[in-house]
C-alpha cells in the first residue's frame, strides 16, 4: 500500500496521513546493480533516480506491465541517507487492547474491563483478552512491517524503549536516579537483528509509567553519539526519531499514572535538544487520548519540524508506521506517453524508494515517473523503456489479475488526500493536453 496525504493537526503540526505499501505490502527491492541515467530538471525540488530498468534493456513480463523502481528525494541536495530511531512506548498502558487481530490468529483481543461480560470470566487486572493484540504487540508489529519495507544500503535503524518504574506504595518513581528508557539495538543496518530484538520487546511486556523525556534524550545520544552512545551516527544521514506512544507523559515528575505541567515540559526541553542537534522527531498518538491530550506529543513534533500522527483505533499504527516519509515525498505516478495510461501501481517507502508496473504494450514505450513531495510540489523524469510479452498460462494470468485487483482495492482505501487527488487529476488533464496538441498543430 501507500501514502495518502497530510491534513491540519492540532498543536500547530501537521500529522500525516500515509498508509501500508504492500508492508504495509511496501516490501522494498533491493537497487539494482546499475542505475539508468535520468534527466531530471535543474534545480527542482525533488530529485529522482530511476535504478531500473537500465538503458537500452529489453524488458519482458507475461503480461502488459513492466516493473520500475529507483528513489526520488525532496530538496535534491540533500543526502539520501538515514539514520532513524524508533522509540518505543513499553509503559503498563500499553498491555489495553488496540482493536485488531494483531497476531492473526482469528481472534480479536478486546479489554473485558471495557465490556459486557459475566463478573469473574476474566481476571481484574486484564486488558486485553488476546494478550498477543495489544497495543504493545501493535507497536511491535508495525516496527517491524516498516524494517521489512526499508533499504538497509540507504538506511540505519536503532530501537529505544521508554517507560518509568513506579514505586507501588506511592505510585511515583522507584528511584529519583532510575532509568527509564533503553537501547535495545544501537543503529544498525542488520535489520534481521533488529527484527529479532523487537519480538524480545513484545515477549517481556508493558510495565510503569510514561517517561517522554527519557526517551527522546536517549534518541538523542543515539543520533548525536554523545558519551556513552552505542551507536556511530553518520554526519552525512538525515537524522529521524519514530516515536511511538499510547497516552501522555506521566514522568519524570509527580505520579505516574498521571501527566503533570512539568512531564510535558521536560518533554518539550527534550524536543528542543532534538531540534538543536538536527534531528526530526514523527510522533504517534495511539488511543483515545491521541486527541484528549495531545500537546507533548504534538509539540515533539513541531518544535522538531516533524509530523504528528493521532491514531485513534491503535492496530492502525501498523498500517501508519509504514507511511511515514523520512524523504518528504508523498506520492509517486507512472505515466505511459505512448499509449496515454496512468499508473498508480507504484510502492513508496519511507526513504523515498519506490516500486510499481506501468501498463506499457510491446516495442517502444515512452514513460514519464512523476514524484509529489510533502510541500505540494512535483517534478518528474522520462524514459525509454523496451517491452516484450513473453508466454502466460491461464493460472498464471488468472494470479496475476488477482494481484491487480487486490493492489487497486488497497489502494483506493488509502486515497484520501485531496491534495494528492488533485496532484493525479492535474496529471491526467496534462496528458490529455499533450494528446491533443499535436492535432491542433
Amino acid at each position: 500500500m501507500r501514502s495518502a496525504g497530510r491534513s491540519a493537526a492540532a498543536g500547530g503540526a501537521n500529522p500525516v496521513r500515509r498508509g501500508v505499501s504492500s508492508l504495509l505490502a511496501l516490501s522494498l527491492l533491493a537497487p539494482a546493480a546499475s542505475a539508468a541515467p535520468a534527466a531530471s530538471v535543474a534545480k527542482t525540488p525533488v530529485r529522482i533516480l530511476i535504478e531500473s530498468p537500465g538503458p537500452d534493456t529489453l524488458v519482458r513480463n507475461k503480461v502488459h506491465q513492466a516493473p520500475i523502481r529507483g528513489n526520488a528525494m525532496a530538496d535534491g541536495e540533500r543526502p539520501a541517507e538515514f539514520d532513524v530511531i524508533l522509540a518505543i512506548d513499553v509503559s503498563g498502558s500499553t498491555k489495553e487492547a488496540s482493536g485488531v487481530d494483531v497476531d492473526g490468529d482469528g481472534e480479536v483481543g478486546f479489554n473485558p474491563q471495557l465490556e459486557l461480560v459475566e463478573p469473574g470470566a476474566f481476571p481484574s487486572d486484564m486488558r486485553s483478552t488476546d494478550p498477543e493484540d495489544t497495543i504493545l504487540a501493535a507497536e511491535v508489529a508495525a516496527a517491524d512491517a516498516l524494517l521489512a519495507s526499508l533499504d538497509a544500503g540507504r538506511v540505519r535503524v536503532g530501537i529505544v524503549t521508554f517507560s518509568g518504574e513506579m514505586d507501588p506504595r506511592t505510585g511515583k518513581r522507584a528511584r529519583y536516579d532510575q532509568q527509564d528508557a533503553w537501547v535495545e539495538v544501537p543503529l544498525t543496518d542488520d535489520f534481521a537483528h533488529a527484527r529479532a530484538a523487537l519480538q524480545a520487546i513484545r515477549a517481556r511486556g508493558p510495565y510503569g509509567g510514561t517517561n517522554f523525556a527519557a526517551g527522546v534524550r536517549i534518541a538523542i545520544s543515539e543520533l548525536a553519539g554523545l558519551s556513552g552512545a552505542k551507536s556511530r551516527p553518520r554526519s552525512d544521514a538525515r537524522k529521524v526519531v519514530l516515536f511511538l506512544t499510547d497516552g501522555v507523559p506521566s514522568f519524570p515528575f509527580g505520579l505516574g499514572n498521571r501527566m503533570d505541567p512539568g512531564d510535558v515540559e521536560a518533554s518539550l526541553n527534550a524536543a528542543r535538544l532534538a531540534q538543536k542537534a538536527g534531528i526530526t522527531i514523527n510522533s504517534y498518538a495511539l488511543g483515545p487520548n491521541a486527541l484528549a491530550s495531545p500537546v507533548a506529543a504534538t509539540e515533539l513534533a513541531r518544535i522538531t519540524r516533524g509530523t504528528f500522527m493521532p491514531v485513534q483505533n491503535p492496530g492502525d499504527i501498523i498500517s501508519f508506521l509504514q507511511g511515514v516519509s523520512f524523504a518528504s515525498v508523498d506520492d509517486v505516478v507512472f505515466t505511459n506517453l505512448t499509449t496515454s495510461e496512468v499508473s498508480y501501481d507504484v510502492s513508496l517507502s519511507p526513504d523515498g524508494s519506490f516500486s510499481g508496473f506501468v501498463p506499457v504494450r510491446e516495442g517502444l514505450n515512452r514513460v514519464r515517473v512523476t514524484a509529489l513531495t510533502s510541500g505540494g510540489t512535483s517534478s518528474s523524469v522520462e524514459l525509454e523503456l523496451n517491452f516484450e510479452k513473453s508466454g502466460l498460462t491461464g493460472r498464471e494470468l488468472a494470479m496475476e489479475l488477482e494481484r491487480i485487483r487486490e493492489r487497486n482495492k488497497q489502494l483506493m482505501l488509502l486515497i484520501e488526500s485531496e491534495r494528492i487527488q488533485r496532484f493525479r487529476e492535474q496529471q491526467r488533464k496534462m496528458l490529455e493536453l499533450e494528446v491533443i496538441e499535436p492535432d491542433g498543430e
